[in-house]
């Protein structure tokens, strides 16, 4: 089972409830840090890296003894990442999104492929719990391939929790595209509300059942509850405003072991979640 845990912004507890629900898993479970900007999973889980891994994407190179500048390549490429101005095609490899098609239009095979580095993947253990962390490197535009080069990491029959960048932009579409189920992390504010509905039109769009988690309640107001209410959204678990939670985050402990109270509640969540995953499964079925 695959299960992503995002967010429509950040700050609203989205690592802290993937993290928690990791440890709270009897037995082994993968856990993966697709938050590739600022990969933060491994600060609270302590595991060693075992294995550091570089990830590339493949960018053209032309060979300008062939190219005749007919600039085939650039009327196909949609971000702009080469072009031809009558002579030679210029290749701007920070806007090249590796898809090869511009190799393969070329007319006279003057364009092949390179390696360009965009990152490491790392992969540490604590306890049963692996960890596969991207970490993109800077100045890097694009966080999608990335992402998907962690979830290349993801075997068959694991469980698998996907941390989710924050918001609702492309990273966050490569994280979701393909899970079983969604955990929205929201706060009782109206900011969060705001982000919350965001998040909710993302992912409906993409068809993948989803529930939602609301971290800090009682700072705030009954607004997420009611929304959720209206638009039949379930909320998977409530995590009070609890001042010992944010003293075991700051000094970077797990809520679970430093309030072992609160264990139930997470692996109630895996439960609930575990449930819309599988009414999933039973839509596909019935579809085929």
């Amino acid at each position: 089972m695959i299960i992503a845990v995002a967010s429509g912004k950040g700050g609203t507890g989205k690592t802290t409830v993937a993290v928690n629900l990791a440890r709270s898993l009897a037995g082994p479970v993968h856990l993966f840090d697709c938050d590739v900007e600022e990969p933060n999973a491994n600060l609270f889980l302590h595991g060693a890296v075992e294995r550091t891994d570089e990830v590339t994407l493949p960018v053209p190179a032309v060979d300008a003894a062939k190219c005749n500048g007919c600039n085939e390549c650039g009327r196909l490429c949609q971000y702009h990442a080469i072009a031809s101005f009558g002579s030679q095609a210029l290749v701007f490899s920070e806007l090249c999104h590796g898809c090869g098609g511009c190799m393969l239009v070329c007319p006279r095979g003057a364009i092949t492929e390179t390696p360009r580095r965009i990152g490491v993947l790392e992969t540490a253990r604590s306890g049963d719990i692996t960890i596969v962390t991207g970490r993109i490197d800077v100045g890097v535009a694009f966080a999608p391939p990335l992402i998907r080069a962690v979830k290349g990491r993801i075997g068959s029959g694991v469980t698998a929790i996907l941390d989710a960048p924050p918001g609702t932009s492309c990273p966050v579409i490569a994280t979701v595209t393909g899970a079983d189920a969604v955990i929205l992390v929201t706060e009782p504010t109206p900011f969060g509300l705001h982000d919350l509905t965001l998040a909710v039109e993302t992912v409906r769009e993409l068809g993948v059942p989803f529930g939602v988690v609301v971290n800090r309640v009682g700072m705030g107001d009954g607004r997420v509850h009611a929304y959720c209410a209206k638009e039949g959204i379930p909320v998977l678990l409530d995590i009070p405003d609890d001042r010992r939670i944010a003293e075991a985050y700051s000094s970077g402990r797990l809520l679970v072991e430093a309030l072992p109270e609160y264990r139930t509640l997470f692996t109630g969540l895996w439960q609930a979640v575990g449930e819309l995953a599988a009414k999933k499964g039973r839509a596909t079925e019935v579809a085929r």
